[in-house]
């Protein structure tokens, strides 16, 4: 006979760094052991409680929503919310606790247990049946009457037994039931070494000395309802109470009641009416000439929609955030599926013209699907805080956070922590963990062996197994870039709220999965590189060169601009720069807008994997002729010559060709988005292809679009996405063609951001005639700056800004800038007394060689005249000081070597005007048979050449199934590499650590594209800590003295 029973107290991996099992694995094994319910009770936190939620569901057990709540004064206490507002308090109490403690803390007191407790059951959790405990047991019957329980737990203690005897007897002397919990850390019991592993981890200790740390866990995972009623068989009543507190426990997520924020601003007005009023506004505004027919229809469609799915509010708070920003003079762009929005196009939220472009809306919003809408926004990088501010303030702190990111353990961090756990050295655990590309999520023992480790040792074996183990395993929770859920009652009565790492920022505990489980809408107000580019870029230019251009005046179909991109040169433009896309530009050769559209999205893993790209540029070149049975299916892909390549086009084809509905269309586009985990497209094949079929469409053609479409998969771009990327690409290439000197300097004040680093972008643009001057005390600012123009062509020379050097406060440097004025600076000493700054920053300023272009002084006569600089002497004695330094006698200092200058550069502000470091190594590479790279781009198709460089790029795209594009650059020009799978296995450690790189191989030439395919890589990285040695000048015979420092060339790596 089955013995009713439900695990009360269960923590999931979602108490970071406790438990050691996910919810669904502990949902199913609650299922295959007949175990009725599972009470989730994770360490004063609901973060995994959606994911229970969801698991709860596919299982069929029940979930008890629960909080384990560790108070500062009093026993840990279990609690249960028995309805809808007793979470509410649940919640409000959690968001108080983690605003006293900070980031990834709690402070909770028992006085607000009980101020919140209404509703509640709450189950103690003793220790020893001692005084404490019992005072404990009255006060929580004395506060919660007849929610009142205490946990009887078996601890695998001597004299167990007699313990849980004595609290029983205290509980029944305090009239507080007593209920069964097993205080579960784990499914199976199998993952008790790993329990171990995290509670290390936590603890920052390794598993030789953890000792008493470890958590006691021999019986801590589930078991059936049998063995538990056998273990507390003296108190069965406790056994039965498990159920009994599941019954009075009837709260479910399912519950919650989301409720978007109102933003009618005119009395009586709903918000679907004050939504139609601007639509026909910015409408009226959009089109002075008189809104086209089509655009009018398709406005109404979506209105109708928006308003039977009560949206309204939703896109009222979109336009109110965008028209904030625009008001503060922040750029602003919607992209994403709401680029399919014409209701969004008039509301000025993103910039795609229906008029243009063919939108479908149900790609945006389903009526069928019923899930939020989502409009991801991009703002200026520099100024979004502004935004994010004020939303906050706007909306209320109580109504207003961002969601969370769960930070998940990959394969690096994976191994690196449990190596640290383990007690391996750390040379060792560096030297493994080396050999993972930085995102990878799996370890490859093939790779671990190249580092000529012995793997069968017993602790690197056991190492390596946990670290699999705890890969996707949450670490902590980490902010949203930028999704705000916004609410019209307290968010903090829906979930937690907590602070977030950075000020004045707070965070809900859900991720976006979560909120899109129970249906929140969120906001994505996010952060966009580019657009601050711009700004500064259209700033500059009517500053300096008196074109008030915006991003939509910027002139149109430019021929230059379009001349510039075909040939690939895109060094630091918007979605194009990477190798991957500068490779295609060529061959799709875009002459108007549209092909631009198409190169955003075609550079893609959904066009590659569903085998578009070669089809499509073949008919683009005239080489294959397009196939269209029937005029319907002309009119979806003729703009794409035939070939599926975007989201939309899955759709329309689908519901033209097959008699989809378009609801219908969206849930085929989704399948497909999950199909390798879920399966789910299959169902929609045989729907598919005998819609196809009873239209007329052959089987064979039928197969082959869905074959087609399923290649396509869930990496595909929506076309209005891939439209608002364009615009952006469109508008920077034109700068870039246009404006260089404007460009470069708008870039430079734009970092962190793009493929490419400073160093790159300054060499791009002096091989476009750009001048670049150096960093210079009397004449940089903190960002870089026009000067001029002192030149025919017009062209400005950008000077560089301070905060290019390493180590120099923004304080430090506007303190210069302001006692500069307009009276330079006659010395250091000058400097010093006028500035008031510290000698550590004029010493980042002078290893900078920032004195140099001022005031004529080398590296090291700045550093000496530093050195020599005294603290402000007393007025009296001012005279006699400024007299001793003028008399002290002048010291020879001998000058530094070409290398020596240039190793400086680099590590100083990144960048070198001076010769390139492998200009000083040129002979040696000769010595070796390395040609240059503008030798190898002038060099046969297919012939076999060395080359080597600095690595600037390493890029292993998912689409590219392994193979590693990686970019290499030396005095004449950069070269692109490809490295095909089995070579990068076979010389992973080179191509992962090495800064400077030798490659044998077969050059391969396609049109102006050319890449060198790898077959031999050596490290050539050794020969850069002899730059600083050499020069290209002659010296005289005495020694200068061997330098010691080395070039230091971070490549940036991609995924």
């Amino acid at each position: 006979m089955s013995v009713p029973y439900a695990e009360l107290q269960v923590t999931t991996y979602f108490s970071f760094l406790r438990g050691a099992s996910s919810p669904i694995e502990l949902f199913e094994q609650a299922k295959a052991l007949g175990i009725e319910a599972l009470g989730i009770c994770d360490r004063n936190s609901l973060a995994g409680m959606v994911q229970a939620h969801v698991a709860a569901k596919e299982t069929g057990i029940r979930l008890v929503v629960g909080c384990r709540l560790d108070l500062v004064d009093f026993a840990p206490v279990l609690v249960y919310p028995m309805d809808r507002a007793a979470y509410g308090r649940v919640c409000r109490l959690l968001t108080i606790g983690k605003a006293r403690a900070g980031k990834g803390k709690c402070h909770l007191l028992w006085e607000d247990l009980v101020a919140w407790g209404e509703g509640l059951i709450a189950i103690m959790i003793p220790d020893t049946a001692d005084d404490a405990c019992a005072l404990h047991l009255r006060k929580l019957k004395d506060a919660f009457a007849d929610r009142a329980y205490m946990a009887l737990t078996l601890l695998r203690r001597p004299n167990d037994q007699m313990r849980l005897y004595e609290l029983a007897n205290l509980a029944h002397q305090a009239r507080v039931p007593a209920v069964v919990t097993n205080d579960v850390l784990f499914h199976t019991h199998d993952r008790r070494i790993l329990q171990d592993v995290v509670t290390c981890i936590r603890n920052h200790t390794t598993i030789d000395e953890a000792g008493f740390a470890r958590e006691r866990h021999a019986d801590r995972y589930l078991k059936p309802p049998a063995e538990m009623a056998r273990l507390f068989s003296r108190y069965p009543e406790a056994v039965a109470r498990t159920t009994e507190i599941v019954e009075r426990c009837r709260f479910s997520l399912d519950d919650l009641a989301y409720q978007y924020p109102d933003e009618v601003s005119v009395p009586g007005q709903t918000p679907q009416q004050a939504l139609e009023v601007l639509t026909w506004e910015g409408a009226a505004a959009a089109y002075p000439e008189g809104i086209p027919p089509e655009v009018r229809k398709t406005l109404s469609h979506e209105l109708a929609l928006i308003g039977r799915l009560d949206y309204a509010p939703y896109f009222l708070t979109v336009h109110s955030i965008v028209r904030h920003a625009r008001s503060q003079g922040i750029l602003c762009q919607g992209r994403g599926s709401a680029a399919n929005s014409a209701v969004c196009y008039v509301l000025g939220v993103t910039a795609i013209d229906p008029a243009r472009t063919s939108l479908l809306f149900e790609r945006f919003v389903s009526e069928e699907r019923r899930e939020p809408p989502d409009i991801d926004v991009d703002f200026e990088h520099a100024r979004r805080e502004q935004v994010i501010q004020w939303i906050y303030g706007h909306y209320g702190r109580n109504h207003a956070a961002l969601t969370a990111v769960v930070t998940r353990y990959r394969a690096k961090g994976a191994l690196r922590d449990v190596g640290k756990v383990m007690g391996l050295p750390e040379d060792l655990t560096r030297t493994l963990s080396g050999q993972i590309w930085g995102w990878g999520r799996k370890l490859d023992d093939d790779a671990l062996n190249e580092t000529g480790i012995d793997l069968s040792d017993r602790r690197i074996r056991l190492t390596l197994d946990l670290a699999r183990c705890l890969i996707g395993v949450p670490r902590h929770l980490s902010q949203h870039p930028g999704g705000f859920v916004l609410t019209r009652d307290r968010l903090d009565e829906l979930v937690p709220i907590e602070p977030a790492a950075m000020n004045d920022r707070q965070i809900i505990e859900w991720d976006k999965d979560d909120i899109d489980v129970l249906k929140f809408m969120k906001v994505d107000v996010l952060a966009l590189g580019m657009l601050t580019c711009m700004k500064k870029g259209l700033d500059l230019l009517a500053a300096h060169k008196g074109q008030p251009y915006t991003l939509q005046t910027i002139p149109a179909e430019d021929p230059r601009t379009y001349a510039m991109i075909r040939k690939a040169d895109t060094i630091g433009v918007f979605q194009i720069e990477s190798r991957a896309q500068m490779s295609m530009l060529p061959r799709l050769r875009p002459r108007v807008f549209y092909d631009l559209v198409i190169e955003v999205a075609i550079v893609r893993p959904g066009p590659i994997q569903g085998d578009m790209v070669h089809p499509y540029l073949r008919r683009r070149a005239g080489q294959e002729k397009e196939v269209y049975p029937t005029p319907e299916l002309e009119k979806v892909l003729k703009k794409t010559l035939g070939i599926p390549l975007f989201q939309e086009q899955v759709m329309q084809v689908a519901m033209v060709c097959a008699g989809f509905s378009a609801s219908e269309a969206d849930q085929l586009r989704r399948a497909m988005a999950t199909f390798k985990n879920t399966g789910t497209v299959s169902r929609f094949r045989t729907r598919l292809i005998e819609g196809m079929t009873a239209r007329g469409y052959p089987e064979t053609f039928a197969e082959r679009i869905f074959q087609q479409l399923e290649g396509f998969g869930s990496y595909g771009f929506p076309e209005s996405h891939a439209a608002s990327f364009a615009i952006l690409a469109y508008s920077s290439s034109w700068m870039k063609c246009t404006h260089p000197d404007v460009f470069l300097a708008a870039l430079l004040n734009s970092q962190p951001m793009g493929f490419y680093a400073p160093a790159q972008l300054v060499r791009d643009a002096r091989e476009h005639g750009v001048e670049i001057r150096p960093v210079c005390i009397n004449a940089s600012r903190w960002d870089s700056t026009l000067e001029g123009p002192e030149r025919d062509d017009g062209l400005f020379a950008v000077r560089l800004g301070m905060n290019l050097v390493k180590g120099l406060a923004n304080e430090d440097a506007a303190r210069i800038v302001a006692a500069r004025g307009n009276r330079p600076f006659a010395s250091v000493d000058d400097l010093w007394r006028r500035a008031g700054v510290k000698g550590a920053a004029l010493t980042h300023l002078a290893e900078a060689d920032a004195f140099r272009p001022g005031l004529g002084l080398a590296r090291r006569e700045a550093l000496w005249a530093i050195k020599a600089l005294r603290d402000e002497p007393l007025p009296l004695f001012a005279a006699a000081a400024v007299v001793r330094e003028a008399e002290e006698p002048d010291v020879l200092l001998q000058p530094m070597r070409d290398g020596a200058e240039v190793a400086r550069d680099y590590n100083r502000t990144g960048l070198t005007l001076r010769d390139h470091p492998l200009a000083f190594l040129r002979a040696d590479l000769i010595e070796r048979g390395m040609v240059t790279c503008r030798q190898a781009f002038g060099a046969r198709d297919r012939s076999s050449l060395s080359v080597a460089g600095l690595v600037l790029v390493r890029q292993r795209p998912g689409s590219a199934e392994g193979v590693v594009f990686m970019t290499l650059e030396d005095e004449t020009a950069a070269l692109n590499v490809i490295i095909w799978p089995d070579m990068f296995e076979r010389f992973r450690r080179v191509v992962l650590s090495g800064q400077m790189l030798g490659v044998v191989g077969r050059l391969q030439k396609e049109g102006e594209v050319v890449h060198l395919v790898a077959r031999e890589i050596v490290d050539l990285s050794r020969l850069l800590a002899d730059v600083g040695n050499r020069s290209l000048q002659i010296f005289p015979d005495h020694d200068h003295g061997r330098l010691r420092e080395n070039i230091v060339v971070k490549a940036r790596n991609f995924h």
